[in-house]
Formats: C-alpha cells, structure tokens, sequence
C-alpha cells in the first residue's frame, strides 16, 4: 500500500526557517518555492503528495485544484480553512494517509482516524535527506579502513515495541 502525503502547505512553509524567510518577501515565491522542494523530493520517494492551502492566499484567477510537476495542489474556497479540506481527504484516505503539520487539532484528527503524522520540522529534515546526494559512502570507506566493521547486530533493549508503534516507524521509514 503506497503512502499518500498530505501537507498543510502554508503551516510547513511558515515551520520552515528557509522557506520562511522566501514567504515574508511574497506569498507566491513562497509557495512556489515550498512546491520546488516538493517536486525534487517526489522525484527521489515516487509518493502521492498533496499540498492544501487556504483559499484566502491564492490569486483570484488561480484554480481550486491543479498539478503542479506530479503534486495535486488545492486552494480551499473563499470563507474555508485549509483545516477543513486536509480533514476532508483524511476522511478519504484513512490509513494511506501521512499528514505533515505542526497544527495540534489536525494531527490529533488525523491520528484519530487511523492517518500517520509527522511535524513539519521532521518532515523538512526528511525531505532534505532524501534530496541530497549520500555523502556517507566515502566516509564508510574511510571508517573500515580505520578498522571499523559495519555490523548488523543489534544493541539496546530487546523489548518489543507496540505494533502500533512499529506500523508508525514503517510508514514514517518510507518518507
């Protein structure tokens, strides 16, 4: 089952200090720029991705629903939050959905009807993971010739964690 990401566009790019800074200059290049990032990430991870922003923003000649690079972006309608259409399609997707938003209410709604979640903050270190080329390779060469050995064993408690925790982790690994 593929993940469905869904984002509260205008709350990631206000979370983001780099994407912040864009937004206070011009609510488009902000978006424009949050929509970029996006685009480079589904490049590398191949998930739906859906970016919802209040209506309140958008210029009047902008469409309600759009793609954008393989991203479904919606604007909610004139006197609608955001808020409400992520819920809308949480409703929808249920357990396929990973909503990405620091909003507590939405989080909270979303973990109540069966929908990962995950920051904004965690979620933008996810992205920039995934989009930047792995720099550890030479590092690990470097290490083994120091006489480390990479190993696959296992440190730690061996307690199990709950199968709801672990269903969490899976989803949130695929980001």
């Amino acid at each position: 089952m593929s993940l469905h990401i869904l984002i509260d566009g205008y709350n990631l790019i206000r979370q983001s200090p780099a994407l912040s800074d864009i937004d206070r200059r011009s609510l488009e290049e902000g978006r424009e720029a949050l929509l970029e990032y996006l685009a480079s990430y589904k490049r590398v991870k191949r998930h739906p991705i859906t970016v919802v922003f209040d209506g309140a923003g958008a210029d009047i000649h902008m469409e309600r629903r759009t793609r954008w690079k393989g991203i479904a972006v919606v604007f909610s309608r004139p006197g609608e939050l955001a808020d409400s259409v992520i819920k809308r399609i949480v409703n929808r997707e249920r357990e396929r959905a990973v909503v990405v938003t620091s909003d507590r209410d939405i989080a909270d709604f979303a973990a109540e009807h069966g929908a990962e979640t995950i920051d904004s903050i965690e979620f933008e270190g996810k992205m920039k993971m995934a989009t930047q080329p792995d720099m550890n390779l030479t590092d690990l060469t470097e290490r083994e010739e120091e006489g480390w050995i990479p190993t696959t064993r296992k440190k730690g408690s061996s307690r199990r964690t709950s199968k709801r925790e672990r269903k969490r982790r899976v989803r949130t690994r695929k980001l």
